[in-house]
């Protein structure tokens, strides 16, 4: 069976309200994914719910701030530690910051471009 395949580009500000629906539907955290594109980034989070993958994308400057997820999906602290220390990407109210400490690398935001 194919599972079903939705990609839906919001505003940052959306982000939390999203995750929060995808929460009580009962939809599990699958990945949340950073690129670095010109002057910015393009965050993708996605979840699952049985046959459905739905996907959430927000466009951001490079000195934009994203609200944390991770009091609604706590594993989302991992990604979110990840995107901020080899991205260079600003996430607010983290509730875990493991401060640039996650990953033992020699260059700071080494996927920054």
């Amino acid at each position: 069976m194919r599972e079903n395949y939705e990609l839906t580009v919001i505003d940052c500000s959306e982000l939390a309200g999203c995750a929060l629906n995808m929460r009580r539907e009962n939809a599990r955290l699958v990945q949340i994914c950073a690129v670095s594109i010109p002057d910015g980034y393009e965050l993708s989070y996605s979840f699952a719910k049985e046959y459905e993958f739905i996907n959430y994308r927000i466009v951001i400057n490079e000195n934009d701030k994203v609200v944390s997820i991770g009091d609604i999906y706590p594993g989302a602290v991992f990604y979110e530690n990840e995107m901020k220390e080899l991205f260079g990407v600003n996430i607010e109210s983290m509730y875990l910051d493991y401060n640039n400490k996650l990953y033992k690398i020699e260059t700071e935001t080494p996927f920054k471009k």
